[in-house]
């Protein structure tokens, strides 16, 4: 569950940015928000697993840079700071696309607007579950 949180919104956001002809400007718009919603439902299920149970939750994906000195891991850190933090980014985020359909609503690129709104959300999630500074950086 805890990497469907960060990779919801990245799958919306492809999807959309890939297939934004094809599923049109509702489509997009209901795409993307649906999935930063769906998402943001997770982050409270997490929260109460993680920060109201305290039990923190370290995910390791692969070995990003490995060699003598130096081993950087691709992974994700749950704790209860992280999943107090994921609350209010991901209730905003939420927010700011729903209002978003009907602010841009004759905007003539909203399927890519939608995208890289999706993407952005992506992009802070990395950085705030991010265990190590690179990934962190990154997002």
């Amino acid at each position: 569950m805890y990497l469907v949180i960060i990779g919801i919104s990245l799958l919306g956001a492809l999807a959309v940015g890939l297939l934004g002809r094809k599923v049109g400007r509702t489509g997009a718009q209901l795409i993307t928000s649906y999935t930063i919603i769906l998402t943001t439902f997770l982050a409270c299920i997490a929260f109460y697993e993680v920060g109201l149970n305290a039990s923190a939750v370290s995910v390791n994906l692969i070995s990003w840079i490995d060699s003598e000195l130096l081993n950087i891991n691709w992974g994700f850190t749950f704790d209860s700071l992280t999943v107090a933090i994921l609350l209010p980014v991901l209730v905003i985020s939420s927010l700011v696309h729903i209002y978003s359909i009907g602010y841009l609503n004759s905007d003539p690129h909203i399927q890519r607007f939608f995208s890289y709104l999706s993407m952005f959300t992506f992009c802070i999630l990395c950085l705030v579950t991010g265990d190590n500074f690179l990934l962190m950086f990154l997002g």
